[in-house]
């Protein structure tokens, strides 16, 4: 069995829970919980995910 390889890049989404660290290195995006919150909370933290995801895109470019 093929063992899983090591992560570069570990994101934590924040919302206070805490991750175990893993890969070389870890970026907590501390997103807010939208636990509780209107359909509007739920799609403006998955806006943020797109936007970030974006970010990591472009970055791995250049």
């Amino acid at each position: 069995m093929d063992e899983i390889p090591s992560p570069d890049i570990a994101i934590s989404m924040g919302c206070d829970v805490g991750c175990p660290f893993v890969g070389r290195a870890m970026d907590d995006w501390g997103l807010p919980d939208p636990t509780g919150k209107s359909d509007e909370a739920f799609v403006e933290v998955i806006k943020q995910i797109e936007r970030k995801i974006n970010s990591l895109k472009l970055r791995a470019l250049f």
